[in-house]
């Protein structure tokens, strides 16, 4: 077969963010957001790259008092008050432009080839305390009404933060979703609450990771996922963000996912890279580079061994 190339992207604006960041310290990335947004579809147009964008279900709104029109009767109990949003949401100014983007999503669903999956509706913490099964359901039941809306049936998930919870596939079973996106295997990748997560030696072994092969090349057999439904295409690869302090280790950061391309290309294995839209939204020029260069990989490897560029959706069809 020659192996599957997957792309997935979080796309989640500002509200992805508010718990590590002010908007006023995010600003730049936000404004950059939906211009990067048109260019990555150009260019994936360009390499025909197969390509799933998993939205929150607040994006899909013109602004707040539309969230509220959708959003479910019963919400997540949050004990830890930061990340509910919907408090935020109501004891903040809200300025659209950083919340909500019905244009944006208009236009991915404008190019072919570009699945729009769900990152959930109101950015779910799947881990945390004070969350349940059926405020979860609830929550991926909103995101399924408003996607109607704009006549987008929603097949794959994405949890956001990759708080995978292996108790909630019943779940989104029962909510249509045929596939979702699982972490790397292996210690540093571990799912884990927001509070379990900040250790500072994690964090670095993720970073060195993304330039030395610390973990392997996370690359995946279709007939491993085919096993259980819904089926979990893990993560391979995140793409780090361009970093001028960094900028002497670029072609190291991408031999090091070239390298694992070329190993599911060579082994028909399934390699998954992912990313948020906000990530290009500045150095925009240098990161737009850096993703042409794997997209131009990609290519050489889908004529050498028949290297498949298919979406999250797509994969589980093909299943």
């Amino acid at each position: 077969m020659g192996g599957i190339f997957v792309i997935s992207l979080d796309f989640e604006l500002y509200w992805g963010m508010r718990d590590v960041i002010s908007v006023e310290g995010y600003s730049k990335h936000l404004d950059g957001t939906p211009v990067a947004v048109e260019e990555m579809l150009k260019l994936f147009d360009s390499y025909e790259s197969h390509v799933t964008w998993a939205t929150m279900g607040f994006l899909f709104c013109q602004d707040k008092d539309e969230v509220k029109k959708y959003q479910p009767k019963k919400l997540p109990n949050y004990e830890d008050k930061e990340i509910n949003l919907y408090a935020y949401m109501d004891n903040h100014e809200i300025e659209n432009r950083y919340h909500f983007a019905p244009k944006s999503i208009d236009l991915i669903k404008s190019y072919k080839n570009q699945e729009i999956a769900t990152h959930t509706f109101s950015h779910y913490y799947c881990l945390e305390k004070g969350q349940d099964e059926e405020s979860f359901y609830e929550d991926l039941k909103a995101c399924k009404d408003i996607a109607n809306e704009k006549d987008i049936k929603l097949t794959s998930l994405v949890f956001p933060r990759n708080q995978y919870n292996e108790t909630y596939l019943e779940v989104i079973k029962k909510a249509g979703i045929t596939s979702y996106r699982g972490n790397e295997r292996g210690y540093i990748y571990e799912a884990k609450s927001e509070s379990e997560k900040k250790t500072p030696l994690k964090r670095a072994l993720r970073i060195l990771d993304s330039y030395v092969n610390l973990s392997g090349y996370h690359t995946y057999k279709l007939k491993d996922i085919a096993k259980n439904t819904p089926y979990d295409i893990p993560a391979s690869r995140f793409l780090r963000p361009f970093s001028k302090k960094l900028e002497v280790l670029d072609k190291v950061r991408l031999k090091r996912i070239t390298d694992a391309m070329d190993y599911a290309a060579k082994n028909d294995e399934l390699f998954h890279l992912w990313w948020h839209p906000h990530n290009f939204g500045v150095e925009m020029e240098k990161n737009l580079a850096f993703l042409e260069k794997i997209l131009t990989h990609s290519k050489k490897l889908e004529k050498e061994y028949g290297f498949k560029s298919l979406t999250m959706n797509e994969v589980s069809n093909l299943i």
